[in-house]
């Protein structure tokens, strides 16, 4: 959950709750061996998919 808001916000009568979904940022990626995965794009930058194993 995510959606942090400022002490100036919650001074006023405006009644904040703050909770936002944050999904990740899920991308298809090939797998050497021909497969197809999902995984977030910091995993496919960092070439975690080239070392999954099955």
């Amino acid at each position: 959950m995510a959606g942090k808001y400022s002490n100036r916000v919650r001074a006023t009568k405006f009644n904040p709750t703050g909770k936002t979904r944050k999904y990740p940022n899920l991308q298809w990626a090939t797998l050497p061996e021909g497969g197809r995965v999902k995984i977030c794009t910091s995993c496919k930058k960092a070439g975690l998919h080239l070392k999954l194993k099955k």
